[in-house]
This record gives C-alpha cells, sequence and structure tokens, in this order.
C-alpha cells in the first residue's frame, strides 16, 4: 500500500481497517497469494470460522484493500455449472498516510515531467521544472477557485497573519531542507500558477522563508 493521501475519511478508514488484528492476517494471507483465493481457503489459513473469515473480508473490500472476483473453478459455463464461486485479491489501490500532509508523489511527477522536458526543449531541468510548477498549480486554482481551497489542496495549510496568508506546512519539507532554493523557487511558482489559475490578481506570492514554515508568502497588493 502506498497511495499518499492527505488523511481523508475513506484513506484513513482503509488503514485502520488493518489495526484489528485477525483483520490484519487476512489480508496479509490474500496479499502474498499469486492468485485469488477463496473463503475457504483464507479461513483454514488463519485458523478461524468461515463466517468469521466472511465478515472480516468483506470488511476489507467495504475499506478498498480487497477486490471480489466471481468464478468458476471447475471452468464449466453453463445449465448446470454451478453458481460462481467467490474469490479475494489484494485491489491494486495504493495508500499511505502521512501526518502532517507530505506530496512527495507530486514532486517527484513534476521532477519527471521537468527532465522529460529539457531533453528537447533546450532549457534547463530546473526551468522546467519552475514551468512544470506554475502550470500544476495553476490546473488547481481552476479547479478549485478559491485561494485557501486551492492551497490546502496541494497540502499548505494556509492561515491568514494580518494582510497575508503564510503556508505552516511545507508539502515537500524533506527534500526542501537538502535542496533548498530549487524546492523554494518551485514553491513559488507553484503557489503563483495557484493565483493565476484562480484570477486572484490581488495577491501575490513572494518568497519569505520562516522557521516551521513554507518558504512562501501571499501578500495582498500588487
Amino acid at each position: 500500500m502506498r497511495r499518499v493521501t492527505d488523511g481523508s475519511p475513506a484513506d484513513l478508514t482503509a488503514v485502520s481497517t488493518l489495526d484489528e488484528p485477525l483483520r490484519r492476517r487476512l489480508y496479509d494471507y490474500v496479499r502474498r497469494q499469486d492468485r485469488a483465493v477463496t473463503r475457504d481457503e483464507a479461513a483454514h489459513a488463519v485458523g478461524v470460522a468461515r463466517s468469521t473469515t466472511f465478515f472480516h473480508l468483506d470488511k476489507l473490500v467495504e475499506a478498498g484493500l480487497l477486490v471480489v472476483e466471481f468464478a468458476r473453478r471447475s471452468g464449466r459455463t453453463g445449465p448446470g455449472a454451478g453458481r460462481p464461486a467467490k474469490f479475494y485479491r489484494r485491489s491494486e489501490r495504493e495508500i499511505a498516510v502521512r501526518i502532517p500532509d507530505r506530496s512527495y508523489e507530486l514532486i517527484g511527477r513534476l521532477f519527471a515531467r521537468a527532465i522529460a522536458a529539457a531533453e528537447t526543449s533546450g532549457h534547463s531541468p530546473r526551468d522546467e521544472l519552475r514551468g512544470a510548477a506554475h502550470e500544476y498549480g495553476s490546473a488547481v486554482g481552476r479547479d478549485a477557485g478559491d485561494v485557501m481551497a486551492g492551497l490546502e489542496t496541494c497540502g499548505y495549510e494556509p492561515r491568514v497573519e494580518d494582510d497575508a496568508i503564510v503556508l505552516a506546512n511545507c508539502p515537500f519539507h524533506s527534500l526542501a531542507r537538502e535542496h533548498t532554493a530549487m524546492v523554494c523557487e518551485m514553491n513559488l511558482d507553484l503557489v503563483g500558477g495557484l493565483l493565476e489559475g484562480c484570477r486572484d490578481e490581488a495577491r501575490r506570492a513572494e518568497l519569505a522563508p520562516a522557521e516551521g514554515r513554507c518558504c512562501v508568502r501571499i501578500r495582498s497588493g500588487v
């Protein structure tokens, strides 16, 4: 499970579902198999009753951790072939919860896009990264239609202080500590693009590094 999430109720439920010991054992058994398994196989593997196994398997399905398939084990079809059996296999859904929110998958995608673009554009990967960040931010801004909502979508934790919006969280925290200038530039372009996408001409993004928060601040006025 590796999907990076912002801690939405559905994703948190999926993670908390595995806190029940028997449920975790069932999930671990199913995910280790190279094929879908039946309820009877799972019950035998963990040594519990079929009815109990059925309950917990379906809870894992509800949480999106397992998926159900139906098939006839004999391979026969048509009249007399019997009812299809219910099989379980691991879902392709990827989940990972990070608190506070981190968006390392996003920055990885932006890096990959920048490197690919630099191979043909003649621009440096760093310049392409800034362009990709601005484009992404603009798209988020258009979809959100609101600056605060867009910032929250990106994981920034915006807070209003006097006439400015400060960002209490950097979604790229670890990378920002190692590659400060590059990541801060990217943050600036992403937030600037978001403002543009929201058509907010009354504010502008600027670099204003401070301890315990993102390096970008949004200030009122041009």
